[in-house]
């Protein structure tokens, strides 16, 4: 059995979760979809070669294997509205982020399917990063959450217009302190040529305000970039290195920012 997610373990108060990155869908499932859903064009893609500064900053960092589309690890178990009001994928999603339907006729998990996922495939994402949380807080007394996303510049199905470059969510403030979100911002002010919004369209998934308790020493905060940064946008989606590479340094001044940001927090 292929194992849900890998973990690489860090020595900093800081975990990566990452968990839009996997592309693989069940031998099992695949008839289900339609043939399209197979190349899963809505994974935040490449994440692992944006973040290749983690290794140096001494990160731990989650991945899962699976796609967001057999099921999405940045949903509540009880499939509960991320963003009331607007277009939102599901639990176990059964439409592309353009609104066209992922199954074929028929095919769309039931209630039993979708607790079959949730035991198989979403919870040891969460045992484990609950895990590594605890771990990191009992040798540091408090731990930085960044839940790293990218997703397509244009999705008219999910919101208007383009979306701002760089979208930093800490759940209204709610997830991590404010001074993290501060420096975090300050961070990338100076790249110019890159947008940025707090709390915008993208607050921070479920990952960012469940596990963001600022007064229990956890402060998290989700980063949804636009894939335009860094990447081919359509098919097949290639990495483009010399076009990241103009981002990573601002990246990397954002976390570094937050990381010590949360460890000059007053004891």
């Amino acid at each position: 059995m292929t194992t849900v997610c890998q973990l690489h373990e860090g020595h900093a108060p800081l975990l990566v979760s990452m968990p839009h990155v996997g592309t693989a869908i069940p031998d099992d499932l695949r008839d289900g979809f339609v043939p399209r859903a197979l190349a899963t064009e809505d994974a935040d893609w490449h994440l692992a070669a944006l973040y290749d500064f983690l290794g140096e900053l001494g990160a731990s960092v989650l991945q899962p294997h699976y796609a967001r589309y057999v099921i999405d690890l940045n949903r509540p178990p009880d499939d509960t509205p991320m963003y009331p009001g607007a277009s939102n994928t599901e639990l176990c999603p059964t439409r592309f982020f353009t609104g066209e339907p992922l199954y074929r006729e028929g095919a769309a998990p039931d209630s039993a399917e979708q607790l079959r996922r949730r035991q198989r495939y979403w919870q040891p994402y969460h045992d484990a990063l609950q895990a590594e949380l605890q771990r990191l807080l009992k040798l540091h007394g408090r731990v930085l959450l960044w839940d790293a996303h990218s997703i397509r510049s244009e999705l008219p199905w999910l919101f208007e217009g383009k979306l701002p470059d760089l979208n930093i969510g800490t759940a209204q403030g709610r997830s991590a302190d404010d001074r993290i979100a501060a420096a975090v911002v300050q961070a990338c002010a100076p790249a110019s040529f890159m947008t940025h919004v707090v709390n915008g369209r993208f607050k921070g998934g479920y990952i960012t305000r469940h596990y963001g308790r600022p007064e229990q020493g956890v402060h998290a905060i989700q980063l949804e970039k636009c894939q335009s940064l860094y990447m081919q946008e359509s098919a097949p989606y290639t990495y483009l290195p010399e076009v990241a590479a103009r981002v990573q340094p601002t990246l990397r001044a954002m976390v570094s920012a937050a990381l010590d940001a949360l460890k000059a927090l007053p004891a």
